[in-house]
């Protein structure tokens, strides 16, 4: 997974979203302790610092050194580097002990992780029987009436440089194992929808494009997605207000769900 975004790890720090307040008080809602958690494939820490003013101890872990150096810088946060199968001597040494955490959670990330061995390592270090995981993706960001239909018909063009992973984004995360019980005061473990907003200009909204992995794969391969008529497609579908900004929607997906009994 590091090598999908090393290249543009600015642009990802940069034009990717933050997540909307109202996911983390419904996780805050559903973890009884707020001591620790462990934020997986963190990135440049888009969930960080919400996180961290929750809870007392966050420690946040990505396979890029890149991304890392983006990511915010708070007394309450620490960072750890891992390989991209991290070993159970590497969870307890950088991580935490058996019992250890009351949440785990992974932001546009779950759908790159090894899921069983993932999810044996959530079940060993989550506190039981009320710890929890917390996994969610945006799918693509809706804007307007006039620009959605531009913009989806350049998302179905770069199908092929995606990796198939992908799918389960596209999915909103509704075929992703998850072998977790339904936290408490729900009969699921979802997806639950939330909404995270962006004011962006078109140059933003085209950095945000060039953070995908699928940008910098089409690139390695000689392609341009952005080429000429694109952004000319795009310009012309693009009515900002005085400043050239809209708003951008990124539909959220989380699923959620307790240790129960699980050993």
């Amino acid at each position: 997974m590091a090598n999908l975004f090393l290249k543009q790890a600015k642009q990802y720090s940069d034009a990717r979203p933050g997540y909307p307040q109202q996911l983390f008080d419904f996780l805050a809602s559903k973890t009884p302790c707020h001591d620790a958690v462990w934020d997986v494939g963190t990135g440049s820490g888009q969930a960080v610092t919400p996180l961290a003013s929750i809870y007392k101890r966050v420690i946040g872990t990505d396979t890029s050194k890149k991304q890392l150096e983006f990511a915010p810088d708070l007394p309450n946060v620490r960072y750890e580097l891992t390989s991209s199968k991290i070993t159970m001597s590497e969870l307890k040494e950088k991580i935490g002990t058996e019992s250890s955490l009351d949440l785990v959670t992974a932001a546009q990330a779950l759908h790159w992780f090894d899921h069983d061995t993932f999810y044996n390592q959530v079940k060993w270090i989550l506190k039981k029987p009320n710890g929890v995981i917390a996994a969610w993706c945006y799918t693509i960001p809706e804007i307007d009436e006039q620009f959605d239909p531009v913009f989806r018909k350049f998302y179905s063009e770069s199908k092929p440089y995606w990796d198939s992973l992908r799918g389960l984004v596209d999915d909103k995360y509704t075929s992703i194992q998850f072998p977790f019980d339904p936290v408490d005061g729900c009969d699921h473990t979802g997806p639950f929808e939330f909404q995270t907003k962006k004011l962006m200009n078109l140059g933003e909204f085209l950095t945000y494009i060039r953070s995908w992995s699928a940008y910098q794969t089409a690139k390695e391969k000689g392609v341009e997605l952005l080429n000429d008529g694109v952004i000319e497609s795009f310009t012309n579908a693009w009515k900002g207000d005085d400043n050239g900004l809209k708003s951008v929607t990124y539909p959220v997906y989380l699923r959620i769900g307790k240790t129960g009994g699980s050993a």
